[in-house]
């Protein structure tokens, strides 16, 4: 098991992240266009992003290594299934639980991991084949980093007393060679939120190459 795993990223209520308002419709456009239909959510926090995709007749389910986000989940939508895994766990466990996937949604997480690559490690066998991985994550680029720095914000973005928080900045070049070296050919990139080449996040598309 990898050292330096966070279990507590301060899940106290149901209310999903100020991220929700800008990528749930690009997650669902996404994979309404791929025809998904099961779909599993890794890293779904409080649950409310599996809420939304149940809402849009996805079926659904979600692991989640923060307890605390867990039993918040379950708590507020007891009819979708979450399970208290991290990506460093064996995705058999969750094969035999919940069998295989069409897609295998992520947003907003692999920022936080100090081993990222286990993401798409714990992705793949999980997914049905031609199954793909959808991966959302702050974005990060030239003209994106030059107005930080011209604005003075790098301490604020960054924000190193963040428990918990962004560890790994990712542009799209890193993000691909990620999912390369760990199974996944990407497919499809587009950006979201904010003016173009500014974005707050980037979401790519990966089948297993």
């Amino acid at each position: 098991m990898p050292e330096n795993l966070v279990d507590d990223y301060g899940w106290k209520t149901p209310v999903g992240p100020h991220s929700c308002d800008y990528l749930v419709p690009e997650v669902i456009e996404c994979l309404k266009s791929m025809g998904a239909q099961r779909v599993l959510d890794v890293g779904s926090g409080n649950g409310s992003l599996c809420a939304a995709l149940k809402a849009e007749g996805f079926s659904v389910v979600g692991v989640e290594y923060d307890i605390h986000g867990v039993q918040i989940a379950r708590a507020h939508h007891p009819q979708i299934h979450f399970h208290h895994f991290g990506v460093q766990d064996d995705p058999a466990k969750l094969v035999e639980a919940e069998g295989q996937f069409d897609a295998v949604v992520s947003t907003e997480v692999i920022e936080h991991l100090f081993s990222p690559q286990l993401l798409p490690q714990y992705a793949l066998p999980l997914l049905k084949p031609g199954g793909s991985l959808v991966i959302t994550t702050p974005y990060h680029g030239y003209l994106k980093n030059l107005a930080l720095a011209v604005a003075n914000k790098w301490d604020h973005h960054h924000d190193p007393l963040w428990h918990g928080g962004h560890i790994k900045f990712f542009s799209r070049a890193t993000l691909t060679r990620l999912l390369e070296d760990n199974g996944f050919e990407p497919h499809g990139f587009r950006g979201v939120g904010r003016a173009p080449y500014l974005w707050k996040s980037m979401l790519l598309v990966a089948r297993p190459s």
